[in-house]
């Protein structure tokens, strides 16, 4: 086997899982030496993915968690086979750059930005997209910023739009939004550049959160989609990332 990297959650299943791959790709010839297996669930690809974001890799994902949108199903019979035939997906992640009193801190994050408030009190905010506002006071418990990648999770459980891969677009859902209550958010260009700003940092502390990465006492944040970056993803050929996220809106409809 042409030496390929596999890597694995900490968890018994993924350890286990992580064996059996190894058993039965060793003596098998698979040329594709760019390749990472990873073993576990979403936040672990996530995270798998933010550490090797500079290899220019691809990355096969194997799900050992719950739903493991990003990764696929286990089968040791068709493993070989589906590594071999399956699709390349590539995705750009959203650039978070937060400033805080001191300092600006910049996270990338593939499936989402979380605005979240930080105490009891709900966040006011105002949102800007380039020199515009997209609305000059929310008054809410956040606001979520989302990839078509990362549509189909948080975003969609804020009863945000879900984006097919080829949208080139980016959403803006509220969070519990309070005031205006009725303000649905917005579907946005992959080319906006998105500029949050807390009205009300002293009183009103809000988090900025790059999928699984929190900064704390956010003053402001702006997102943007960062093209230069692109990460790699394989799908077996009748389970594409693209067919996960048509799925998930055909639920949606029906539900």
């Amino acid at each position: 086997m042409t030496k390929i990297l596999i890597i694995s959650d900490k968890n018994l299943k993924s350890s286990k899982i992580k064996k059996t791959v190894f058993s039965v790709l060793k003596n098998k010839r698979l040329n594709m030496p760019r390749l990472i297996i990873v073993i576990g669930g979403d936040g672990f690809m996530l995270q798998t993915l933010k550490r090797y974001k500079k290899s220019n890799k691809l990355f096969y994902g194997i799900n050992s968690g719950n739903y493991g949108f990003l990764m696929n199903k286990f089968t040791k019979k068709n493993l070989l086979k589906n590594i071999i035939k399956s699709k390349i997906t590539s995705i750009s992640p959203l650039e978070m750059t937060v400033s805080k009193k001191k300092e600006k801190i910049k996270c990338l994050a593939i499936n989402e930005v979380s605005i979240l408030r930080q105490s009891r009190q709900a966040a006011n905010l105002s949102i800007k997209n380039g020199g515009r506002f997209l609305i000059k006071k929310l008054v809410s418990d956040g606001v979520l910023i989302s990839t078509p990648a990362g549509s189909t999770a948080y975003n969609l459980s804020v009863h945000g739009p879900i984006l097919s891969l080829d949208s080139k677009k980016i959403s803006i859902a509220p969070i519990s939004a309070f005031r205006p209550r009725r303000w649905p958010g917005k579907i946005v260009s992959e080319n906006s550049k998105i500029s949050i700003k807390n009205l009300n940092p002293f009183k009103r502390p809000i988090s900025a959160v790059a999928d699984n990465v929190e900064i704390r006492n956010a003053i402001k944040i702006d997102v943007k989609v960062q093209n230069k970056v692109k990460f790699k993803l394989l799908y077996d050929n009748s389970k594409s990332l693209q067919k996960k996220i048509k799925l998930e809106q055909l639920i949606k409809e029906t539900s």
